[in-house]
């Protein structure tokens, strides 16, 4: 008889956490039951192993209570059981075959009589468009010509006039600073899977999910980080994804994450980002070291310091701090220069889930106790803390400012906080599902759009994302019809000299580089 350890069905629960998006969940699930201690392969055990093994659970009771009942099964040995078993599954597979045959023979018949109506509705239809040409043709005869030329031109004209109407009312909400229109396709509505292939670009390499992604600032490269136990820096070349370039390789570097001690896999790349000048790269995994690399992929150095797995970290303006937050409940401002770490944070209750900087000395934090907290270097204790969320907060983001601070929690709401006041500016209640990510738009003051709007974008497990305006507090627009939750997303307008605009979304062991219209 098979069996299987408690150590394996951990790993198989933490592995269906993690498949799921409980992202959370199965970091404390893995850090308390000793995952990263176990021998488990991720290679070996497939994906949705746990729910595989439960369905087929389920199949093999129903199929003792459809040959003889369970009381009788009981009793028998595994050798009599697998026989019975073998035998429903012969009968099942003729009883298939001979099913297939009459299926095969309807179609036929279908096929046939499906023919003959095609043949009979074209026929009629030919029949139609030569009755129509011949009273065309007599009403022409009895239409003066210049009346018909007349006629054709009156109606092109106000097809044009239509359309330059539309054209000058989208000139005008942009020099008024207004939103830009959203464009209407006038031909019928594709799926939000068919986008053109001229247009996609897919980056093939992790061998597991891939959970982060981020642009360089200065250089046409982008970062990845993944459950591999790599993290990938991608060459993306000036030109467009058009077919002919779509399937050449990528020019990529791969950053391999060992434990110093050990030299085994350090598990999930969980979180990485580019300094400011874009020539040094950090990432944070699940063996609690942050890591600096080159460009190149050069690893500089290691940071060793927290106890947990890192969520985040953030680099700031100026480039020689780092700070990263962990599931140790601390967050840690980093030296790089001197490669060690300048003070540690200890003020939450519950796990670290997201750093962000306000400026070069000052960061706020969030975490699963529901708190923010906004700190700075040099200080003891949190120069403000934010408090009014029902649940874990995941994220928190700054705007181009530093004014306003933006938090999404798995109490579905998003909130927008102000260092001038102790509640927030603005609660944001439109999803039905937690809110896993916040960004804001490159727009508005401390932008290079300063006259464009700011808009604050939410994105949730109800599958959407919506806009919202922040003066009002009220939803924009919401977009939706998502069929599945991306790991992660990240934008650049330009890259470096590039001549296209991309997007990068994160899936499940690929990503996708997209050229928006």
């Amino acid at each position: 008889m098979i069996s299987i350890t408690s150590t394996e069905l951990n790993y198989l629960v933490f592995r269906y956490l993690h498949e799921s998006g409980f992202t959370h969940s199965a970091f404390a699930f893995g850090y308390e039951a000793g995952i990263d201690k176990s021998k488990s392969d991720d290679h070996v055990v497939p994906p949705g192993a746990l729910v595989t093994f439960i369905q087929k659970g389920i199949q093999y009771l129903e199929l003792e209570a459809n040959l003889s009942g369970p009381l009788d099964l009981i009793t028998k040995d595994p050798n009599e059981l697998h026989n019975i078993v073998k035998a429903k599954k012969e009968n099942l597979r003729q009883h298939k075959v001979e099913s297939n045959k009459i299926t095969n023979d309807l179609r036929h018949d279908n096929a046939r009589r499906e023919h003959v109506q095609e043949t009979e509705k074209e026929r009629k239809e030919k029949e139609n468009e030569q009755i129509l040409e011949k009273i065309r043709l007599e009403k022409e005869k009895e239409q003066p010509k210049g009346e018909y030329k007349e006629t054709q031109h009156t109606d092109q004209s106000h097809t044009e006039k239509h359309e330059d109407k539309i054209t000058v009312e989208n000139l005008e909400n942009r020099a008024h600073g207004g939103p830009e229109p959203m464009e209407i396709s006038q031909s019928p509505m594709s799926s939000p899977d068919d986008t053109p292939c001229d247009d996609v670009k897919i980056l093939k390499g992790h061998t597991s999910e891939v959970f982060a992604c981020a642009w360089n600032p200065s250089a046409p490269l982008l970062a990845s980080g993944s459950g591999d136990s790599t993290a990938r820096i991608w060459k993306i070349a000036d030109e467009p994804c058009d077919s002919s370039v779509q399937n050449e390789p990528v020019n990529v570097v791969v950053l391999q994450h060992f434990k110093e001690s050990t030299n085994e896999k350090s598990k999930d790349v969980t979180t990485l980002d580019w300094n400011g000048d874009g020539t040094l790269l950090a990432t944070g995994s699940y063996d609690g070291q942050a890591r600096i690399w080159s460009r190149d992929g050069e690893l500089n150095s290691t940071l060793n310091k927290h106890k947990g797995p890192i969520f985040s970290l953030k680099w700031n303006k100026k480039g020689d701090y780092l700070l990263s937050g962990s599931v140790d409940k601390t967050a840690i401002v980093w030296n790089i220069k001197t490669g060690g770490w300048k003070q540690l944070f200890e003020f939450h209750t519950g796990p670290t889930l997201d750093v962000d900087w306000r400026n070069n000395v000052s960061f706020a934090t969030c975490s699963t106790d529901k708190m923010i907290h906004v700190c700075k270097i040099g200080e003891n204790r949190p120069i403000k803390t934010f408090s009014g969320h029902q649940d874990e907060v995941n994220a928190i983001k700054w705007d181009p400012t530093g004014s306003l601070l933006a938090s999404c929690s798995d109490d579905h709401t998003a909130k927008i906080w102000s260092l001038k006041q102790d509640n927030f500016l603005h609660d944001l209640k439109e999803h039905v599902k937690g809110i896993y990510t916040i960004r804001w738009s490159p727009t508005g003051p401390g932008t290079n759009s300063p006259n464009r709007q700011l808009v604050l974008a939410s994105a949730s497990f109800d599958s959407t994302i919506k806009l919202w305006d922040v003066e009002l507090g009220s939803l924009l627009y919401s977009l939706n019809d998502h069929r599945c939750r991306t790991k992660s997303t990240c934008f650049t307008s330009k890259i470096h000299t590039h001549k296209h605009s991309y997007i990068c979304i994160c899936k499940n062991e690929w990503m996708h580089l997209s050229i928006p219209c």
